[in-house]
């Protein structure tokens, strides 16, 4: 990977975990499941069969994308941050020019959730964010328009 893959502790911690559960449970079950499927016979029209071995690669498929994720993580943990200034793991609350406050959190790709304001160190948001202090006067890159806000407070 060229770009580093940064991630909190809780992020990384779901990743193995999802990672286990697919390892450890749903994998092996379903290959008992194919094997007894592929003993039943004619495997051209055996709908339980062919639904597995489709199932089977999307999960080796999702492990793979896992254990590289895994493997190539960085995490960052928010509890050893003592910057004045905005970095991955932060929490910013902003308050935008038409009097709206809302408070972000940057978080790794792996751990977006914009539901909960959870957004990628990559995102014209963040970016607009990061390396930023109390007060500082940032832009927001929108399709929209341009949107000014100012940083109001960080925490980590």
């Amino acid at each position: 990977m060229s770009q580093p893959n940064y991630i909190t502790p809780q992020g990384f911690s779901k990743l193995q975990e999802e990672f286990k559960a697919l390892f450890h449970g749903e994998r092996p079950k379903l290959v008992e499941t194919i094997a007894w499927a592929a003993g039943n016979g004619d495997r051209s029209e055996n709908g339980d069969y062919i639904y597995g071995k489709k199932r089977l690669r999307e999960i080796d498929r999702r492990l793979k994308f896992l254990r590289d994720r895994i493997e190539s993580a960085q995490v960052v943990d928010p509890q050893k941050i003592t910057s004045e200034t905005v970095v991955f793991s932060a929490r910013v609350k902003i308050q935008d020019e038409n009097g709206a406050v809302k408070t972000y959190r940057i978080v790794g790709e792996d751990e977006i959730d914009p539901g909960s304001n959870h957004i990628s160190w990559k995102s014209p948001m963040a970016k607009a964010l990061l390396g930023k202090r109390v007060g500082d006067e940032i832009v927001i890159k929108r399709p929209s328009g341009d949107l000014e806000a100012e940083i109001l407070e960080i925490s980590y």
